[in-house]
């Protein structure tokens, strides 16, 4: 029981550390890696060897990915990609549709741009078409927020679930489609709370905040749609080509498939489509873009490197053997996860690192729990996703952007957006419980 002890005094301090002291995530899980290698009775050679192994491991699977779709991403934010799809799905739906056109919008922009970024490049035209409209802004708001916020903790190649699924030793593609399986409902419950709740308030928008979107000089959907779809085409298809359960002859067409379902190679694809169709000023734009993307992805790389070696340290420790039998008696299989995943994210406000930090410790329980599927592991990241995103408050920055970009008060942002992701964290959790009972 002693490391039961030591795990929640270096959780403790993961959090005092990221929230109050505000030291960066990953110079506090690499301490917090130490640390635990010490309490755990680790010499110091095996710490720095598990350390290290656990960094790089991590990183040599899902570093290129996540470099590639944050390129995906910036470019999908600067050319305007993100409101061409707005745009046609307006016209598809009708400006009556538009909280569902927000949320759709969110749910496919936010593979792989992030949640924050996604908000603040609609919510322009979130207040064009509450002055069109007259639909409460609250409402288009929290169906952007909801549909931005399910796919960021559900669906590779967004950071926190390809990290995660990297951790666990999951299938990124079969984590790609449970997590669109999952998504779905989640956003819905999302758009429910958004079109039935947040209709109660109003919220004032002069008309000299609006600005209205140049259409002539946007993308064409198919344009911003191609990257992102045809790498999530390609990881899927080769998913289902390696299930046991498909019986595909070795040869040229299977290698193929295989080879170009690969993230790595998926995001290349993507990126090309991206470097190929999008509009940008000149070369020397580009460059500057895929410059900035590389540089905004540093960050959440570094991190997830972090909770990869976090992750080795507690598998090198009896972590399991000490704790693993206290929690399994819990007896709460899947949920496990997502009660872990949830106080973390309540406690700190970061979703990707409370994503990564939870990842690193369940590794050691999969076996004890019996989670040692693919399917099964595939589920755990979904329940991992699904506790990270329950809540955002106040000390999450995604509620601060949702709430200050939307001309939202604070207890105006808690009652709509904070019940919001409390509500959609909860459908998720009997969804993939519901999956684990069919299918496990």
């Amino acid at each position: 029981m002693s490391n039961f002890i030591y795990l929640v005094l270096v959780i403790v301090f993961i959090i005092v550390a990221t929230t109050r002291l505000k030291i960066h995530p990953f110079l506090t899980l690499l301490v917090a890696s130490l640390a635990m290698g010490f309490l755990g009775g680790l010499d110091s050679t095996t710490i720095i060897n598990n350390l290290t192994e656990g960094f790089g491991g991590t990183l040599k699977s899902i570093g290129i990915v996540i470099a590639l779709g944050t390129i995906i991403g910036i470019f999908l934010e600067r050319s305007g990609g993100a409101n061409a799809i707005a745009e046609s799905f307006l016209k598809l739906f009708g400006q009556g549709k538009s909280p569902i056109t927000m949320s759709l919008t969110g749910f496919i922009v936010s593979i792989p741009v992030f949640c924050d970024s996604g908000f603040i490049i609609l919510s322009t035209l979130n207040r064009a078409l509450n002055k069109r409209t007259g639909i409460s802004l609250a409402v288009l708001s929290i169906a952007l927020a909801t549909g931005l916020y399910t796919t960021h903790v559900f669906v590779p190649p967004t950071p926190g679930p390809l990290a995660a699924a990297s951790i666990i030793g999951a299938d990124v593609g079969l984590v790609l489609m449970l997590g669109i399986f999952v998504s779905i409902p989640v956003a819905i419950v999302g758009l429910l709370w958004a079109r039935f709740y947040c209709s109660k308030f109003t919220i004032n928008v002069e008309t000299s905040e609006v600005h209205t979107v140049d259409e002539s000089s946007l993308p064409s959907v198919y344009q911003a749609l191609l990257p992102i779809i045809i790498p999530i085409i390609l990881i899927s298809i080769k998913s289902v080509v390696e299930h046991p359960a498909i019986s595909l002859d070795e040869g040229m067409f299977r290698s193929s498939i295989v080879f170009m379902g690969h993230p790595v190679v998926a995001l290349m694809i993507g990126v090309t489509l991206t470097l190929i169709n999008t509009p940008v000023p000149s070369s020397i734009e580009r460059f500057k873009w895929v410059s900035d993307g590389l540089l905004n992805c540093g960050s959440i790389i570094l991190i997830t490197g972090a909770g990869g070696a976090f992750g080795h340290i507690l598998r090198a420790t009896d972590f399991s053997d000490s704790i693993g039998q206290y929690l399994i008696d819990w007896d709460i299989g899947i949920v496990l996860p997502f009660l872990i995943a949830a106080f973390l994210k309540t406690a700190q406000g970061s979703s990707t690192v409370a994503i990564i930090t939870t990842a690193a410790m369940i590794v050691p329980l999969l076996d004890p729990m019996g989670f040692t599927s693919p399917l099964a592991k595939s589920l755990v990241v979904l329940s991992i996703g699904s506790g990270a995103m329950t809540v955002s408050h106040l000390n999450d920055s995604y509620f601060w952007v949702v709430s200050q970009f939307s001309n939202m008060d604070t207890a105006t942002a808690l009652r709509c957006h904070t019940l919001a992701t409390l509500f959609q964290g909860l459908a998720g959790i009997i969804v993939i419980s519901i999956l684990s009972f069919i299918l496990l």
